[in-house]
């Protein structure tokens, strides 16, 4: 397969991990989760207790930042300062916090490069928010994939560890931060014009990626 960019936004719960996994596999090729990026600068910023409303403090500290993606079998681990972190940046406050700090111009651009020279030399599936709008608006396959909210917030229920949130309280801070992504004037969660949207309420899995793969070709 020649080289191609394939992105596939969406809201939170939609699927997109699992969907861009299997479709990556399917494809032979790498996945990209750019959203594991903004937890990662949200983990950090929780960890060294950083005040990033001040600007120039973010500033330092986004220049400071290494986060990394290693391969590892299928696998896409984040890393920050040569640490793996993949598993400490999905508690719901790094997910709350993520989601305000992405929207800080500072923080989008410090991450845009490490996105765009991943797909400069290979073939790969972006996984985020604004990848067919923003990071890659002449990608060669868009994507955008939602699902009714209740079951978005089931799906990250059942995904959590036990204890940790109830539904109702999940439900509660998806429909906020989907609210919240929407209306940020810095890259808004949005469909591209040319994205080929794809509701999996009622669909498998399997069912979406074999829609996906029938697009791409």
């Amino acid at each position: 397969m020649a080289h191609k960019i394939i992105t596939i936004d969406g809201p939170a719960g939609a699927g997109k991990t699992t969907v861009s996994k299997a479709l990556a596999k399917a494809l032979g090729c790498i996945y990209v989760d750019t959203g594991a990026l903004y937890r990662g600068v949200a983990y950090e910023i929780r960890n060294r207790r950083i005040n990033w409303k001040d600007e120039a403090v973010l500033d330092t500290f986004l220049s400071d930042i290494d986060l990394q993606f290693t391969t590892t079998g299928d696998d896409c681990l984040l890393t920050s300062s040569g640490t793996d972190i993949s598993g400490v940046i999905r508690t719901g406050d790094i997910s709350m916090l993520a989601s305000d700090v992405s929207a800080h111009p500072l923080v989008r651009q410090a991450l845009l490069d490490i996105q765009r020279n991943i797909g400069k030399t290979r073939t790969a599936v972006f996984e985020g928010r604004d990848m067919g709008t923003v990071v890659f608006p002449n990608a060669d396959c868009k994507f955008f994939l939602t699902a009714d909210l209740k079951i978005r917030s089931r799906r990250r229920y059942d995904e959590t560890q036990p204890g940790n949130n109830d539904l109702e309280t999940i439900e509660k801070e998806m429909a906020l931060r989907d609210h919240n992504d929407s209306i940020r004037k810095e890259s808004p969660l949005k469909p591209a014009d040319d994205a080929v949207y794809i509701d999996s309420t009622h669909l498998s899995v399997d069912q979406v990626v074999t829609k996906m793969i029938a697009f791409i070709g």
